[in-house]
């Protein structure tokens, strides 16, 4: 299970080696001794970067596993640093996971974005556009669509069946009356005739009975260019410039409400505790009576007494009631205009359908026109020559030529509702197959559409899960924190909203690392990458850093931080950068001479 890395040239290491243990490994040493360069050297054999030592052409990174050798190459290109080898993670969406939640240094681009106050969506939806999705709705749909197609061609053939089978009985009891007329009869002479009447007719018989498939199958691809068209003629697919701008007004209202019922929230519960719990002597002088207790208001300083205290905050009570009540039908009129979107929506895609639908049907039912039009030549063509051949045999044994003829017509006849029985009965056993395909087919174009609003769901859900645990963790001056819909982060200090610019550092590193962590959770991360990354807590007091690394325990396989010496909460494979040679080493010597 240990992992054993060598390095050369990678960031601020010349040359250096080590290995990695499951569980925590913490890479001690003071500063510049090369600490973040390992860290950067490990992203480097997985794919993510790629730091050639300043002043270098050339660097490598191997990696040993149980499993197999990795190894990445840099090399020098003008400006520009050229990789190549086999990294471990040989993804695009691996690599990207990997960068966004697991390799949580500094320049981690979530940390950033929470530092900084940057839109959080696209990072942390971002591997979604790995997946591809709307392609794989289009590509699942036209699989349905053949899938369609041979249904409803196996449900015809399941139809056909007892009328062909009786039809192969019929033509079976015919033979055999024909074979004991040919036998009783003393045919002569136009043997070559009847072969050519025989085989006329028989390719006649097929001819027609391919007429009558493909006048059948024409029939059915107007009846459903007909509905197509009719469907399309009735789609209402209206503008929705208005609506989204209605929508977006709701929204922005409810978003109002809900804050103001949030701070209303939290003057009412603060003050209501304080009275519940008899404490208003903390706030201000209060002198007991025999029928009511008199104090001053602690917000304006007002003399009054408990009883218009509680009136007041039964008041506030139910001003938050009505407020709620008010934010409910908001969010209830949200909900509704979002339903009224996604149905336009949803209209506008099967718009866009049905035009695909009809141009392949208008292609479709001009083929089988074409087909259609060289049978029916080809059948005339053949009438015309049996009637040729039977005139010009009716003079000679015409009483066995007609038996002759008609049972080798009969014959093909035969042949060809066996064969035609045969295919529908194989037709017919596809169905179940089929519906199965369909169903697959369906439910898979119902779990691409709903993943985005999946993850999005499961990465707030595992923010809130985080915050849960960090808040009693670390004690943080912010009581809650949340990932709104739109992934904006909200903090909550004393029940009303803080800004992240009056947090402390270490409390900001916090955050960042939640959010980073909900998208490692959402995106199942551990199961794509093994190793977890952290560097750089500078705003994290040493106490802090160790239960930050006792949190981190067991997310991955193998969790790799940087320590100082002095950080003694950081405990675990340590790791010694003390011989590897860095670039400050090189520094260092140049500065002596």
């Amino acid at each position: 299970m240990s992992w054993h890395l060598d390095v050369e040239h990678v960031a601020g290491i010349r040359r250096g080696s080590a290995t990695l243990e499951p569980g925590l490994n913490a890479v001690r040493a003071s500063n510049w001794q090369g600490k973040s360069s390992f860290l950067a050297a490990i992203a480097t054999v997985l794919g993510t970067a790629s730091p050639l030592t300043e002043g270098a052409t050339e660097g490598r990174v191997s990696l040993s596993t149980d499993d197999g050798e990795y190894a990445v190459e840099l090399a020098r290109d003008g400006r520009n640093v050229r990789t190549t080898g086999e990294p471990y993670l040989s993804a695009e969406a691996d690599r990207v996971c990997a960068d966004l939640f697991a390799f949580l240094g500094e320049e981690n681009e979530i940390r950033r974005a929470v530092r900084e106050g940057d839109d959080l969506e696209p990072l942390l939806t971002r591997p979604l556009d790995f997946e591809d999705i709307d392609a794989n709705i289009a590509e699942a749909r036209r699989e349905r669509d053949r899938v369609d197609e041979a249904l409803s061609e196996a449900e015809d053939a399941a139809d056909r069946l007892p009328t062909l089978a009786g039809r192969v009985s019929e033509l079976e009891a015919e033979v055999e009356e024909l074979e004991a007329k040919r036998a009783a009869a003393d045919a002569a002479g136009g043997d070559e005739t009847r072969e050519a009447l025989s085989d006329a007719r028989a390719e006649r018989s097929r001819v027609q009975s391919r007429i009558d498939r493909l006048e059948s199958t024409a029939e059915r691809v107007r009846e459903q260019l007909d509905a197509r068209e009719e469907e399309l003629d009735e789609l209402d697919v209206e503008d929705d410039e208005e609506l989204a701008r209605e929508l977006d007004a709701a929204k922005r209202e409810l978003n109002r409400q809900e804050r103001d019922i949030e701070l209303l929230r939290g003057v009412y519960d603060a003050n209501r505790r304080v009275v519940a719990e008899d404490r208003t002597e903390l706030l201000t002088d209060v002198t007991h009576g025999v029928v009511d207790d008199e104090l001053a208001c602690w917000v304006c300083g007002a003399e009054t007494d408990a009883s218009s205290v509680t009136e007041r905050l039964d008041d506030l009570a139910e001003r938050i009631e009505r407020r709620t009540t008010a934010a409910e039908a908001s969010r209830e009129r949200v909900e509704e205009l979002t339903e009224r979107v996604e149905s336009r929506e949803k209209r506008r895609r099967r718009e866009r359908e049905l035009q695909t639908e009809l141009r392949e049907l208008r292609e479709r039912r001009s083929d089988l026109e074409r087909r259609l039009n060289d049978a029916r030549e080809r059948d005339a063509e053949l009438a015309e020559r049996i009637d040729d051949l039977r005139e010009q045999i009716e003079s000679d044994s015409e009483h066995v030529t007609d038996i002759e003829s008609e049972l080798k017509y009969a014959n093909a006849r035969l042949d060809d509702a066996k064969s035609e029985l045969e295919s529908a009965e194989s037709e017919a056993e596809k169905l179940e197959s089929l519906r199965s395909q369909r169903r697959s087919l369906t439910e898979e174009i119902t779990r691409l559409r709903r993943r985005k609003q999946e993850i999005k769901k499961e990465t707030r859900d595992a923010f809130d899960d985080a915050i849960r645990e960090i808040v009693p963790l670390f004690e943080t001056g912010f009581e809650s924190a949340r990932l709104t819909s739109e992934f904006d982060l909200v903090v909550a200090r004393d029940g009303r909203e803080a800004s992240l610019g009056a947090l402390s550092e270490g409390e900001v590193e916090l955050l960042g690392l939640a959010t980073a962590l909900a998208g490692y959770q959402a995106f199942d991360v551990a199961e794509r990458v093994p190793v977890m990354l952290v560097d750089r807590l500078g705003g994290i007091a040493d106490e802090n850093l160790g239960r930050l690394t006792e949190y981190l325990s067991g997310t991955a396989t193998y969790l790799v931080m940087t320590a100082y010496p002095e950080h003694s909460a950081v405990e675990g494979n340590d790791i010694d950068p003390s011989e590897w040679s860095v670039v400050s080493d090189s520094a260092a010597a140049q500065g002596a001479e």
